[in-house]
């Protein structure tokens, strides 16, 4: 192994593309996540509904992926998973976690966290059956989600052997270990880039049934 340090230091960029006024902000969060949400996709952004979620397990071990927005009302901010995959563990022995959106190109990024709860059986079939028919098929073979498995070869093959079984039958049930879940938001931070690492960070705490927006130091 080489012993040479890469030297970052130099690796720096100035953001300069906006800013963000108190006074620019809505009352609720939520409408001032789907502005920004709107404005993502009007640039044209790659995945803009990709997050971090972030999650810690009992031991209050951190955990950290990407996975997609599936859901944005004021009662929440879905995503769907394999109840047994590692999240799922984390969420069952620690129902908290957070959400990242970050968007480069426009120099922002969202911070969401609360608490997690799994929605309806119903709402998990309607999106489950709204997939592609290979990626149910593939939210079956697929489990436990994060275990070992031998080789790619091995996943492959059960992949075929049930497409092969299953065909064309009109539904293919939900498996009973993938369904969705619902970050409850308790609080937000609006993060807007600005040069000289003089940052503009927003944050809405839950007070009641208000928000309490301030300004944090950057």
């Amino acid at each position: 192994m080489s012993d040479r340090i890469q030297d970052l230091s130099e690796l720096r960029l100035s953001y300069e593309k906006s800013e963000l006024h108190e006074a620019q902000m809505e009352s609720h969060p939520h409408e001032q996540f789907l502005i920004w949400f709107e404005h993502a996709l009007q640039a044209k952004l790659h995945e803009p509904y990709a997050m971090s979620l972030a999650t810690a397990d009992g031991r209050g071990r951190p955990h950290v992926r990407t996975v997609l927005l599936r859901g944005a009302t004021d009662a929440g901010y879905d995503f769907y998973s394999n109840y047994d995959s590692q999240k799922g563990l984390d969420l069952a022995a620690n129902p908290y976690a957070e959400l990242l959106f970050y968007w480069p190109a426009l120099e922002r990024q969202i911070r969401i966290s609360g608490e997690v709860h799994k929605i309806s059986d119903q709402e998990s079939t309607w999106y489950y059956h709204k997939r592609p028919r290979d990626s149910q098929i593939a939210a079956h073979v697929s489990t436990p989600q994060s275990g070992v498995i031998a080789s790619r070869e091995l996943l492959q093959q059960r992949f075929q052997d049930l497409h092969a079984r299953v065909g064309q039958q009109t539904e293919l049930p939900r498996p009973e270990f993938w369904g969705g879940y619902r970050l409850q938001p308790e609080h937000y931070e609006f993060w807007q880039g600005r040069p000289n690492r003089l940052h503009d960070r927003l944050s809405y705490a839950k007070n009641g049934e208000y928000w309490t927006l301030q300004r944090l130091m950057p």
